[in-house]
C-alpha cells in the first residue's frame, strides 16, 4: 500500500467529488448503552452536516503510513476464509442498508472497543469508479473497475467546555449551555483496501489518532486481523529490547544504544545508495542484519543472542523496517557525543605533546586545565627564540594561575 493510493481515495471526499451513497451512525454513552441510531442518504444532508462527516471521513485516511495508517491482512481458517472479512464483504454489498448487519457491527465494537467516554460509530458506503490514468497522471474515459467500500469512524463525543457567552435576546452575559460535540475519529478503517488503484479483499486499512495506543483489540476481535505494531511502538520495542539484554548500568546502555542506532542508521544509508533507482523494497532489519549491526556496535556476544531471541519473538513474521527504528533524538545526541570524544582525543595527543616537550627531571611544570572547546585551540609558538604556550583569552573569561584568580580586565 502506498501513500499515494491513500491521497487519491482522500482527494475525493469533498462535496464536487464524493459519491458517497449511505451514511449510519450509532451513539453509545460511557456505559456502552446505545443512545441513537440513523440511516442517512449521503447527498440529502444540509450542506454544513455534509462538509463536517466528509471531514470526518478524511481523518480516517490522514496521517503518516506506518504510525496513524496500517495495512492490516486478513488471517485464513482451517477452511481458508475468515468470519470477520465475510461480514465486512456483505456488509459492503449491503450498501449499508441491512439494518441487522449494521447491528452485529454496532455491538461487536461496542463489546470490544476499549473506551470509556461517549463515542459515535459512523459508517459510509461508497462505489469510486477508477479510470485509467496517462504517463502525466490525467485520467481518460476507460474504467478499470469500480471499487466498493466501506469506511468507519470511530469518534469520541465529549462535553464542550464550561464558560460565558452573550445572550442577545437578553442583552446579557450568562453562562453557555455545555454541548456534547463530536469529536475527530480516534480509530477507523477502511474495507477493503485500495492498493495499486484496485480492491485488494484480503487485507484492510486501518487508522489509529494515537500511535502509542493503536486499540489492538479493534484490530484483533472486531476485524479478525492480528495486530501489527505502529511505527512509534517498534521503535520504542527495539530499544527496550537491546537496553534490557546489555549487562550494563544506564549510563553505559545509552552510549551503546548510540552506537546500534549510528551503525543502522549506516546501513539504511547505504542501502538506499545501491538502490536509489530501483523499485526495491525498502530495508528490514531482519535476524541476519540485526547480528550484524551489533556486532559493529561492539556488543558482547552473549548479549548479542539474548537480543536476537527477543527480537524474534516480539517481531514474528515481517520484521519492522530498519528506518523506522532510528531516532532522530539519539542520532542527534550521538553526533554531539562523538564530537565531545573527539576533543578529548585532540586534549589527550596535546598533553602527550607537552609532556613530551617539557624537561623530565626538573620540578617546574606547567599543568593547564582547560575545556575541550579551548584546548583544540592551544597552540605552541616559538617568539624570539622562545617557546610559548598560547591560550586564546576573551574578554569576558576568568583565568586561575596557582589557585588565584585573574581576570582579564
Amino acid at each position: 500500500m502506498q501513500r499515494k493510493d491513500i491521497l487519491e481515495l482522500r482527494k475525493r471526499f469533498t462535496k464536487g467529488h464524493t459519491t458517497f451513497t449511505n451514511l449510519s451512525g450509532c451513539y453509545i454513552n460511557s456505559e456502552k448503552k446505545i443512545i441513537s441510531k440513523f440511516n442517512e442518504f449521503f447527498l440529502n444532508l444540509e450542506e454544513d452536516e455534509m462538509f463536517k462527516y466528509l471531514e470526518i471521513a478524511k481523518k480516517v485516511l490522514s496521517g503518516n503510513m506506518g504510525n496513524n495508517v496500517l495495512k492490516l491482512d486478513f488471517p485464513l481458517d482451517n477452511d481458508f476464509s475468515n468470519k470477520r472479512q465475510n461480514s465486512l464483504m456483505r456488509l459492503k454489498k449491503s450498501e449499508l442498508k441491512d439494518s441487522e448487519l449494521l447491528d452485529e457491527f454496532y455491538k461487536l465494537i461496542i463489546d470490544n472497543y476499549d473506551y470509556d467516554g461517549n463515542y459515535l460509530i459512523l459508517f459510509f458506503h461508497d462505489a469510486y469508479d477508477i479510470m485509467t490514468k496517462t504517463k502525466d497522471r490525467q485520467n481518460l474515459d476507460d474504467s478499470i473497475e469500480v471499487f466498493e467500500y466501506v469506511l468507519c469512524a470511530i469518534c469520541p463525543v465529549s462535553l464542550s467546555d464550561a464558560g460565558l457567552t452573550y445572550i442577545e435576546e437578553e442583552d446579557k452575559i450568562k453562562s453557555r449551555i455545555r454541548d456534547w460535540v463530536v469529536d475527530p475519529p480516534s480509530n477507523g478503517f477502511v474495507f477493503p483496501a485500495f492498493v495499486d488503484r484496485s480492491s485488494d479483499v484480503n487485507s484492510l486499512i486501518y487508522y489509529t489518532r494515537k500511535p502509542k495506543d493503536p486499540h489492538p483489540e479493534l484490530m484483533e476481535e472486531v476485524l479478525g486481523c492480528k495486530s501489527k505494531y505502529t511505527t512509534v511502538i517498534e521503535k520504542e520495542t527495539f530499544q527496550s529490547i537491546v537496553q534490557g539484554s546489555l549487562d550494563l548500568d544506564e549510563e553505559e546502555a545509552n552510549l551503546v544504544f548510540m552506537d546500534v542506532q549510528d551503525n543502522l542508521n549506516s546501513m539504511v544509508e547505504e542501502y538506499k545508495a545501491m538502490y536509489e533507482d530501483t523499485d526495491q523494497d525498502p530495508i528490514r532489519l531482519s535476524e541476519d542484519n540485526i547480528r550484524e549491526v551489533l556486532e559493529e556496535s561492539g556488543v558482547p556476544e552473549e548479549s548479542t543472542t539474548k537480543i536476537e531471541n527477543s527480537y524474534s519473538e516480539v517481531f514474528q513474521g515481517e520484521p519492522p523496517l530498519a528506518e523506522g527504528l532510528l531516532d532522530k533524538k539519539i542520532l542527534k545526541e550521538s553526533q554531539q557525543v562523538q564530537k565531545e570524544r573527539n576533543l578529548m582525543k585532540q586534549l589527550n595527543v596535546l598533553e602527550n605533546k607537552l609532556e613530551e616537550i617539557l624537561p623530565k627531571n626538573i620540578d617546574n611544570k606547567i599543568v593547564l586545565n582547560v575545556s575541550p572547546v579551548k584546548a583544540s585551540n592551544i597552540k605552541i609558538k616559538a617568539i624570539d627564540g622562545q617557546e610559548y604556550i598560547l591560550v586564546p583569552v576573551n574578554e569576558d573569561d576568568e583565568t586561575i594561575i596557582n589557585g588565584e584568580h585573574k581576570f582579564n580586565n
